[in-house]
C-alpha cells in the first residue's frame, strides 16, 4: 500500500528519515590541506612581492592563466586584503576594474600584507585549513541528486528524467514550456513521461541552516511552487506535480521541517517534500500520474 502520510506526520521520527554525509575530521585534514595550498600560498606571495600597491597586486592575480589557482588566490586576497569584497565578484576578471573603483580605497595597504604575510608560516596551516572548506562545497548536493535519480529510474521504469545529476546546469523552465512567464527560473529535474511534463522538483542538501538562510529557503519553495502551479492551471495542465527533496541535518534545526511541511499542505496533492529516504514511499507512480 501506498504511504498516506504528510510531510509533517515524519516529524516525530525525523532523524529516522535524515541521510547524514560522512565529514572530514580535524586536524587530520592538516597535511592533504597543506600539500594542495602549499603552492597557491607561494605564489600568493610571489605576486605580492612584486606588486607596487593592493590595486595592482590584485590585477596581477587577475593575470593569472589557471582558473583554479585564480580562484585560490581570491579567496586568499579577500582574507588578506578585502574581507568586505564578496568572493564571487573577485572571482569574475570581467569586473576586476570595477572592484577596484568599488573597493579599491578599502583595501589593506600593500606593506601591511607583505608583513602580514611575512609573519605567517609556511605553508600556513590555519589558511590552508580555511581554504579546505572550500574545496567540496556542493559537494554533498551533487550526492543527494545523483543517488536521487538512481532510486527515481530505479522505481520508475520508462519515465524520462531530466536535470543535472551532478555538476551542471539547472534545467530552465523556459526550455520546458515556451511560454513560461519566467523562462530563466532554474529547477533541478524534470520528470516526464514521452513529451507529457509529470513533476517539476528541486533537491536540496542542508547540511547546517537556520535563521536569515531558512527563511529565504522556504520563501523562494513558496514563490516556486505558486508559480509553477499557477502556469499549470492556467495551461490546463493540472495534473503536473512539484517536488522537494530535501535532505541534511539542517531539516532538523528551527522550524524547517514545520516551514516545509505548510507547503506541502498550501497545495495537498500537487506538492510534496521528502527526504531521500522517503522518496520511495512518497514519489510513487500513482500519484505522478493522478
Amino acid at each position: 500500500m501506498p504511504d498516506e502520510r504528510q510531510f509533517r506526520d515524519y516529524k516525530n521520527e525525523a532523524e529516522a528519515w535524515i541521510t547524514l554525509a560522512s565529514g572530514e575530521f580535524y586536524p587530520d585534514i592538516l597535511p592533504d590541506a597543506c600539500r594542495l595550498y602549499e603552492p597557491v600560498l607561494i605564489e600568493f606571495g610571489l605576486l605580492l612581492q612584486s606588486s607596487h600597491s593592493s590595486t595592482n597586486f590584485f590585477a596581477s592575480i587577475m593575470d593569472t592563466k589557471n582558473q583554479w589557482i585564480r580562484t585560490q588566490l581570491c579567496r586568499v586576497f579577500k582574507k588578506y586584503v578585502s574581507p568586505q569584497t564578496p568572493v564571487e565578484m573577485l572571482k569574475r576578471k570581467v569586473d576586476a576594474a570595477k572592484i577596484c573603483a568599488q573597493f579599491g580605497d578599502s583595501f589593506r595597504n600593500i606593506v601591511e600584507v607583505q608583513q602580514k604575510y611575512n609573519s605567517r608560516p609556511m605553508p600556513d596551516e590555519t589558511l590552508c585549513a580555511i581554504l579546505w572548506e572550500y574545496k567540496d562545497r556542493g559537494k554533498k548536493g551533487y550526492d543527494l541528486t545523483e543517488r536521487l535519480f538512481d532510486v527515481l529510474r530505479a522505481q520508475h521504469i520508462g519515465l524520462i528524467f531530466t536535470g543535472p545529476e551532478r555538476a551542471g546546469k539547472d534545467v530552465l523552465l523556459g526550455t520546458i514550456f515556451k511560454d513560461y512567464p519566467k523562462p530563466d527560473r532554474p529547477v533541478d529535474f524534470v520528470i516526464c513521461e514521452g513529451n507529457e511534463v509529470l513533476a517539476i522538483g528541486l533537491a536540496r542538501y542542508d547540511s547546517d541552516r537556520g535563521g536569515a538562510q531558512e527563511d529565504d529557503r522556504t520563501g523562494q519553495y513558496r514563490e516556486v511552487a505558486q508559480e509553477i502551479i499557477g502556469y499549470a492551471d492556467s495551461h490546463g495542465l493540472s495534473h503536473i506535480k512539484v517536488i522537494y527533496v530535501n535532505d541534511g541535518p539542517g531539516l532538523l534545526l528551527g522550524s524547517m521541517w514545520n516551514d516545509y511541511s505548510y507547503i506541502e499542505d498550501q497545495w495537498p496533492g500537487r506538492v510534496k517534500v521528502a527526504t531521500l529516504r522517503m522518496v520511495p514511499d512518497r514519489i510513487t507512480s500513482e500519484w505522478l500520474r493522478s
